[in-house]
């Protein structure tokens, strides 16, 4: 029974868990993040931390090529961190991994230290990489500033949630990975963290 000489205690917000969970530099970014995106990028952040998929073991027999999916895909043009462009078409012809991500999203940037390290090992190999902020400029240039970043940092916005669910992600949630051959035919897909494992798969399939 409830006592009534003690005041009810309110549960915390979304806000505040997250705030008590993140680290300070987590914290800080939440901080910057419009109230109205807030509730839906907390909600991916918490599928993307509890709904992970696993590369699949070895390329699969037949690839659906990525203009299956997102017929305009080549022709599409982004803004780096600093505004200059950035265009998908110089990715073609060889083999590709697409990592969505935000600095406000804990399981993304524990991942990305991986991320530049297999892209440092496997560039010579080929192998190109691609981050797409779902974020501000602003916070992703600040970011950046203190963790650099090897590979290609592009900026998708909120709105590049949109084209990670053409690409097959079904929750909308961060991070999410899908990998390329040099043929843009797409071999991997994760939903959630990348480990060494998944990017130990990934080097011999391109």
């Amino acid at each position: 029974m409830t006592d009534p000489s003690k005041p009810l205690q309110t549960p915390p917000s979304i806000e505040a868990q997250a705030t008590t969970a993140y680290s300070s530099e987590v914290r800080d970014a939440w901080a910057n993040v419009p109230r109205r995106a807030f509730l839906g990028a907390a909600a991916a952040v918490l599928v993307g931390a509890g709904v992970a998929t696993a590369w699949m073991r070895g390329k699969p027999a037949k690839t659906p090529t990525v203009t299956t999916v997102v017929p305009a895909f080549w022709s599409l043009k982004w803004n780096t961190p600093s505004g200059a462009e950035l265009a998908m078409l110089s990715f073609k012809g060889r083999p590709l991994l697409i990592n969505f991500w935000a600095t406000w999203c804990p399981p993304c940037v524990e991942e990305l230290p991986l991320i530049d390290g297999f892209f440092k090992e496997n560039q010579a190999n080929g192998w190109q990489v691609l981050g797409l902020a779902v974020d501000k400029p602003a916070q992703v240039q600040t970011f950046l500033s203190k963790t650099p970043l090897a590979f290609a940092v592009a900026m998708a916005g909120f709105d590049g949630t949109g084209l990670s669910r053409s690409l097959g992600n079904t929750t909308g949630g961060l991070p999410f990975s899908v990998a390329l051959d040099s043929e843009g035919g797409i071999i991997q897909r994760k939903m959630g963290r990348l480990d060494v494992g998944d990017l130990a798969l990934l080097r011999g399939l391109k």
